[in-house]
């Protein structure tokens, strides 16, 4: 069992005002899982800096195959109809190439990215020759193979330096509680969640070298989320637990980068009847807004928050309550 660290000075609340977000992907309408995750990231927000807490949301499109024309604004859509209107004008980050390309230029520069020349069939025949087979669910760590050099092919994709930045001096013990909001102990990465507690995870072991720009061009989901957390002045992320085990990705990215790295929460996953979570990859269906209070209660029940009182019958009366219930269970946490 691994021993948890104490909370440093670099584990305090910010000190600068709260802003949250809510960051879909539209490759689909909103499903009841998002929903939760939308709900509860505009709870957060509400229930902070006595109400002055900002609530923004960005529209993570980068991956435009997957986003079929409209969608992005048809989630937008779904929030208003629920009630939950963002506080600033929407950011798409289709239209933030040039920022991307920025930070993986800073990265580059400093020999914290290298390039990949490497297939899914180069890695998965790497992985067979250190006796690893495909499991479902279970994630393989990239094997290094381009780490030292492209042996004459010609590159595709360009890859964070995990294990390199890992023994980074500046990311020493000594120096962290001042530099960043997370302690590496013996490659165990640590990192505090508000609603799961101490996490922790040996990046570089479990991960690797993980993707900054991608083999077809397009921007990794890591490197564009910790460039717009940043631009947006993002202080707190809250989202759905599946996304958990991105965040030690993330604040290397942010350290290495020098950007602030925000405070994050996790909630609840919403899990279809098979047990799978609900996720549009696996078919999920548009939530029903035909009642957008009944959804949001349904949403609100998922999130751990008590049932709607039976006098609270308009949705603004309902979010008020739910705000004051978030605030009850997560405001000491922040």
């Amino acid at each position: 069992m691994h021993a948890v660290p104490e909370p440093t000075s670099a584990c305090s609340p910010t000190a600068t005002g709260y802003t949250g977000r809510f960051a879909p992907s539209p490759t689909g309408p909103l499903h009841a899982g998002s929903l939760v995750a939308a709900l509860a990231s505009w709870l957060d927000a509400r229930a902070s800096d006595q109400g002055r807490g900002r609530w923004l949301v960005r529209i993570e499109d980068v991956d435009a195959p997957r986003c079929p024309p409209g969608t992005g604004e048809f989630i937008l859509g779904q929030l208003a109809r629920c009630g939950l209107h963002p506080d600033d004008a929407v950011w798409w980050q289709s239209q933030r190439h040039t920022h991307y390309q920025a930070a993986l230029a800073h990265l580059q520069s400093h020999g914290w990215a290298y390039p990949c020349a490497c297939t899914r069939q180069d890695i998965q025949a790497a992985w067979l020759a250190q006796g690893l087979t495909m499991q479902r669910h279970v994630q393989r760590p990239y094997p290094g193979t381009c780490r030292h050099g492209l042996q004459g092919r010609v590159a595709r994709a360009w890859r964070f330096h995990t294990e390199k930045y890992q023994q980074n001096p500046a990311l020493s013990l000594s120096q962290q509680a001042q530099a960043a909001p997370f302690l590496i102990v013996n490659s165990l990465l640590y990192w505090p969640d508000r609603r799961l507690g101490w996490q922790h995870q040996d990046v570089a072991h479990t991960v690797g070298d993980f993707v900054l720009l991608r083999a077809d061009g397009l921007w990794a989901y890591q490197l564009a989320v910790v460039v717009d957390d940043a631009a947006q002045g993002i202080s707190h992320v809250v989202r759905g637990e599946d996304l958990a085990d991105n965040t030690p990705r993330q604040l290397l990215l942010q350290h290495a980068l020098g950007l602030p790295a925000p405070r994050y929460l996790h909630t609840p996953l919403v899990r279809a009847a098979d047990g799978e979570k609900l996720s549009k990859q696996h078919g999920a269906p548009a939530v029903d807004l035909s009642n957008p209070l009944h959804a949001l209660a349904q949403a609100a029940q998922a999130l751990g928050l008590p049932p709607l009182p039976a006098h609270l019958t308009s949705l603004g009366d309902a979010l008020c309550y739910w705000i004051r219930c978030w605030s009850a269970l997560y405001n000491r946490a922040l």
